[in-house]
């Protein structure tokens, strides 16, 4: 693909990708992709022939984080150094949009395509995103497979929570994501109100204990070490006797943390599993 058409991929928002890919018409299918991302990793995993991946990010195959791990582990590993990228035959190289500018500018300098993904803030930049990225790897219709999943499981998990339920997802460290988020679209999608705004998170952030505890929402959305006991510092706070006393254990969902990491392949998986959560503690 010409360089200014790369540098046009990376530069218009990914709401609108999908309509330039349309106009400009099908390109070269690459031959060579290298992915330096968790994200791109599942993305190219779930979209690439086999033969079109070179290699893929170091945690690619940490199962605690990689939702593709098994079939990530017959795939080489890069190192995300961008020397060695440029010197390894890539025609394709899948980053992620934040961080690592310099590495990616160093890359384009010498005439390697790169398409920067950001982390999806929506359903509508994730669907944009799987599209065009299909579209360039060559095979527009697994994108379509995949977004036509993603769909089916929104369809199986809309309006299942009972009216005027609320919900506060929290992470070890009492971290808080933002409601503006794939993850705090689809918990709205469910029926649920999200505690981040009454709290004052609505960008995201760490929530006092004090704040929880005086304002709890209804449910709370535990990640992985918040389903058992503290493990660590990090999530000591979840088993904290306030903490349990304003939301005690069946007011508490859990979610495996690997599966709301990326938007992608694990979209679906992460629907279905909220979904049965919500359908076995939520009255």
């Amino acid at each position: 693909m010409p360089q200014p058409f790369a540098k046009l991929l990376i530069a218009v928002p990914l709401l609108v990708l999908s309509f330039v890919a349309a106009a400009v018409g099908a390109p070269e299918k690459p031959r060579t992709v290298v992915s330096m991302n968790l994200c791109t990793d599942q993305l190219l995993l779930a979209l690439a022939d086999p033969e079109q991946i070179a290699s893929l990010s170091f945690l690619s195959r940490d199962p605690s984080l990689s939702f593709l791990a098994d079939q990530a582990a017959r795939f080489d590993l890069n190192t995300g150094r961008g020397e060695a990228i440029l010197f390894g035959g890539a025609d394709l190289v899948l980053a992620a949009g934040f961080g690592a500018r310099t590495k990616r500018d160093l890359l384009e300098r010498q005439g390697l395509e790169v398409l920067a993904l950001d982390p999806w803030r929506s359903l509508d930049e994730g669907r944009a995103q799987i599209r065009a990225l299909a579209w360039r790897l060559g095979h527009p219709d697994r994108g379509e497979r995949m977004i036509g999943e993603i769909e089916a499981a929104l369809a199986r998990a809309k309006g299942i929570v009972p009216p005027g339920r609320s919900i506060l997802p929290l992470h070890r460290r009492a971290w808080v994501p933002g409601a503006e988020s794939l993850l705090g679209e689809v918990l709205r999608h469910m029926g649920f109100a999200l505690q981040q705004d009454l709290l004052g998170l609505g960008q995201g952030g760490v929530v006092r204990l004090e704040s929880v505890v005086a304002q709890p929402p209804d449910y709370a959305l535990l990640f992985e070490e918040g389903a058992g006991g503290g493990v660590d510092n990090g999530s000591v706070l979840l088993v904290h006797p306030a903490l349990l006393e304003a939301i005690p254990p069946e007011r508490r969902l859990t979610l495996v943390g690997m599966l709301a990491i990326c938007g992608g392949p694990a979209t679906p998986t992460m629907i279905d599993a909220l979904a049965a959560e919500v359908r076995a503690k939520v009255r």
